[in-house]
């Protein structure tokens, strides 16, 4: 049994699926399982990830857990329920070792707490999803202008079917024990090059409106707790992390290469109305 937590989210819902099509043995632990849209064969469990001690039936008898970061004792609860291997989704930033980052810290202290756990572990630092580019669609039912954040960040963006396919590779042999991935998408694209290509997805001309750093400042502020605003700025505008780096991950795991955002953006053609 490999149990998924976050089981309904972006990478969690691809992995779900994933692991159900390869005949593997699925519990995806959900908030409410009545209300979990979930493959069939999928098991759906009650559990919430910020009360571990909530857990323990999700991981009853489980082999292995995908499990997000963030969220302390979750690792410790599935290892007291026996569970011997665990993939951790963390980010790029956690090796960083800046504590002063917000979203670093609460990364590498996930990445600790399994590497510490005496189970058997592999980490996920992925590139930025290209499921990122939603946060347009605001924008687009309004019109064909779309204002960017850091416009100037390219970044090598994965679909999150791709990851979850790397995950799946992952859980379902221990041949990857102690290793630290890197999955990535197979190119380095701006927030303009991506917009471009949504463009010609969705038949519209679209125009991309560089932001300033202080009017993205602003903007996040309104949503975004400042911790994390300022941890943005210390990524893409200090330049803490180069997510534009291309690596062969996704092909080395699975077989075959990653998706390019053109065809993301043709996949979820409906998303953007």
């Amino acid at each position: 049994m490999i149990v998924v937590t976050g089981a309904t989210g972006n990478v969690g819902a691809e992995l779900v699926g994933a692991l159900v099509a390869a005949g593997e043995p699925v519990r995806a632990v959900v908030r409410d399982p009545r209300m979990a849209n979930l493959p069939e064969g999928a098991q759906p469990v009650a559990g919430d990830l910020t009360d571990p001690g909530s857990l323990a039936e999700a991981f009853a008898g489980a082999r292995a857990a995908f499990v997000l970061p963030g969220y302390p004792g979750v690792v410790a609860a599935a290892q007291d329920s026996g569970v011997r291997q665990i993939v951790l989704l963390s980010g790029s930033s956690a090796g960083t070792g800046n504590d002063h980052n917000a979203i670093t810290r609460y990364m590498a202290a996930s990445e600790a707490e399994v590497t510490g756990s005496g189970s058997s572990w592999t980490i996920l630092r992925p590139s930025a999803f290209m499921s990122n580019a939603l946060r347009w669609v605001p924008q687009l039912r309004e019109g064909d202008t779309v204002r960017a954040q850091f416009p100037t960040v390219a970044t090598a963006s994965i679909d999150p079917a791709d990851l979850a396919a790397v995950a799946a590779a992952v859980l379902r042999t221990d041949a990857h024990h102690g290793e630290i991935l890197w999955p990535t998408g197979p190119q380095a694209l701006r927030p303009a090059d991506q917009i471009e290509i949504l463009g010609r997805v969705l038949g519209r001309d679209l125009r991309c409106v560089p932001m300033s750093n202080d009017e993205t400042r602003t903007e996040l502020l309104a949503t975004t707790p400042p911790e994390y605003v300022e941890a943005f700025f210390d990524f893409y505008v200090a330049g803490a992390i180069d997510e534009s780096i291309v690596r062969s991950t996704v092909q080395d795991l699975t077989g075959a290469a990653p998706r390019t955002f053109d065809r993301w953006a043709r996949d979820h053609m409906s998303a953007f109305g």
